[in-house]
């Protein structure tokens, strides 16, 4: 697999937010969004077997993993061989994904998070993925003014979404403003900002 880098942090944002976590960060992604924060993860890692993350997961001495990326589905064969694994080695691992891939054949064993791109981001993900949200799953908005947060309110409007919602500001957007439209709107969603950005870790 090509992996950009693996380490243990705390997970900043998600349904896990606060809670340690080794990350599996796989390099290569299929957009190109115009606030993305781990540019370096889009291009060039290296090589890694599935065996050797497993060691070097282990290593970490953790309970919880998050594969991201880049876009960690581009690796579907061997995310789902690697996911397989963890499970029977009794890690919980949670997949953050752009929305763009199917990732239903991985749901056995991870949960996913998928991040519905807004018009800020310059992207678009598939909304037609929505509908295979399951309970234990969530969706994640990252929006950077009210355009976005009125694109989150149409699409939540129009999809019946199992999952929990989360709403999480660009970094360096006007916070208040956005929480403010989720109060105005009663929008039913959770608001988040990135707490690895506030406490400084990666």
């Amino acid at each position: 697999m090509r992996v950009s880098e693996i380490f243990r942090s705390l997970q900043g944002e998600g349904l896990s937010q606060g809670k340690p976590c080794i990350f599996v960060r796989l390099a290569g992604c299929n957009l190109n969004c115009l606030w993305c924060d781990t540019r370096y993860a889009r291009t060039g890692g290296r090589e890694v077997s599935v065996d050797e993350i497993l060691d070097l997961v282990w290593r970490l001495n953790g309970g919880h993993i998050c594969v991201t990326g880049g876009e960690p589905l581009l690796q579907r064969a061997e995310l789902l061989e690697l996911v397989k694994k963890f499970r029977v080695h009794g890690y919980t691992v949670e997949i953050e994904t752009n929305g763009t891939i199917d990732f239903r054949r991985l749901q056995e064993y991870a949960s996913i998070c998928m991040d519905v791109k807004c018009p800020s981001s310059g992207e678009e993900s598939n909304l037609d993925l929505l509908q295979y949200i399951t309970p234990d799953d969530c969706v994640k908005f990252v929006v950077a003014d009210r355009a976005d947060c009125r694109y989150a309110q149409a699409v939540i409007k129009h999809y019946d979404i199992a999952g929990e919602i989360l709403v999480s500001p660009v970094e360096g957007s006007d916070y208040a403003a956005i929480a403010a439209f989720i109060i105005e709107q009663n929008l039913p969603v959770r608001f988040q900002i990135q707490l690895h950005k506030i406490i400084g870790v990666r």
